[in-house]
């Protein structure tokens, strides 16, 4: 529910325009929504882990971007 004095098309506007994909990933056991730069580097969006010790971390945290390797 969106309370606002706004009109509704001013509040949505660009909403469909906002296509920015993110991808669930397990790294170092560590499961995290990121959002993909290339083929070996993503942005962190948000952790999904269920350990506490992992928002601890300042690796972890949201913006960072990380390296990875793709597995096929």
């Amino acid at each position: 529910m969106i309370h606002t004095v706004l009109p509704l098309d001013v509040v949505l506007d660009g909403m469909d325009q906002m296509a920015a994909t993110s991808v669930e990933v397990v790294i170092n056991g560590v499961t995290m929504e990121v959002q993909p730069i290339n083929a070996r580097q993503a942005t962190i969006v948000r952790l999904l882990s269920c350990n506490p010790q992992d928002f601890l971390n300042p690796a972890h945290s949201p913006g960072t971007i990380i390296q990875f390797q793709p597995v096929i």
